[in-house]
């Protein structure tokens, strides 16, 4: 009696047994669809991938790119005279920000930390010990930093004192000329050391700004309504830009300025012996850079358009593609 009472015991355990191993080898269940019940499983911020910010910078025989993985691309010199390695820029990683001076150029970390390649006989490229910085612009010979407190950092050649900037503070943003540096504080005044050759450093009357600029010899302003401002050497005519109106961006080269109207167009006036200032026909522009002799403009789709002084190859971007990557 008992073994009739066992064997239908066994054979309902064998079966019970044969269902549970209908899964994989190692008991995790392979489907991985989610049923109408149930959610897919959110992924873990510390899993995404970061997203940076694209980028066009204008150099002084070099134009720089920053991608959205937080890579870094550049046309320019590849020997010669004029190659002093500023284009070596292939290798960085986590990029957020770059700037790009005559012969060097600077790279803006994730992690506040600054990077910098080329020509470092002024000790331009000295900035390995930067830490908590937010922003960074290139000048002549100089490199500048704004920290995260609103103070400011600077290396290389202060010959004019365009790196005497350890007593700023308040300050939102940072341009460097060839010689000279700006910086724009939080409430719209604006501030500058070095040569003030032409007056290119006197903008202490300046208000309601929202950017600056700094050419070799002029600094420019973009004022609150759209309008702009300009010192400094006018030789060229680059101070041509009190009539402008519906501004949203600027910049300023050698001896040239520009700049990016609210739909999408472009400005310019002053050195256009280069072609540098012909962008009339420029449409969809997202950003805008002018360097030594050529101008530089990122289009809304991503592509990259330039014009002006191409001897070293620095207006080869037409294959620069900022989207999509």
């Amino acid at each position: 009696m008992i073994k009739l009472i066992i064997l239908p015991f066994l054979l309902v355990l064998v079966l019970i047994i044969a269902i549970v191993g209908c899964g994989n080898d190692d008991g995790i269940v392979q489907n991985t669809e989610p049923t109408s019940s149930q959610s897919p499983q959110e992924t873990s911020p510390a899993s995404e991938v970061e997203s940076y910010q694209p980028m066009i910078v204008a150099g002084g025989r070099h134009t720089v790119g920053l991608k959205s993985d937080g890579t870094v691309m550049a046309a320019g010199p590849e020997g010669g005279n004029f190659d002093k390695g500023q284009c070596d820029v292939e290798d960085w990683p986590s990029i957020k920000q770059i700037a790009a001076g005559n012969f060097h150029t600077i790279g803006l970390k994730s992690d506040g930390t600054v990077v910098a390649v080329g020509y470092n006989d002024s000790g331009r490229c000295n900035v390995g010990s930067w830490t908590n910085i937010q922003q960074i612009t290139a000048g002549g010979e100089h490199s500048v930093g704004l920290k995260k407190n609103g103070t400011v950092v600077a290396v290389g050649q202060n010959r004019y004192g365009q790196c005497d900037v350890g007593s700023w503070t308040d300050i939102k943003q940072i341009v460097a000329g060839d010689s000279h540096t700006v910086g724009l504080k939080k409430d719209g005044t604006v501030v500058a050391v070095g040569s003030n050759i032409d007056g290119r450093c006197q903008v202490g009357s300046w208000e309601n700004i929202q950017q600056i600029a700094a050419g070799a010899g002029h600094t420019v302003g973009l004022k609150s309504d759209g309008t702009v401002i300009a010192l400094g050497s006018n030789e060229h005519g680059q101070w041509g830009v009190w009539s402008w109106t519906d501004i949203q961006k600027i910049d300023a080269g050698c001896g040239h300025t520009v700049g990016l109207k609210d739909d999408g167009t472009m400005m310019a006036v002053g050195d256009d012996s280069s072609n540098q200032c012909n962008v009339g026909s420029w449409t969809n522009i997202a950003q805008i850079s002018a360097g030594w002799q050529h101008t530089v403009g990122l289009k809304s789709d991503g592509t990259v358009v330039a014009t002006g002084n191409n001897g070293d190859g620095q207006c080869n971007v037409s294959q620069w593609i900022f989207t999509g990557d």
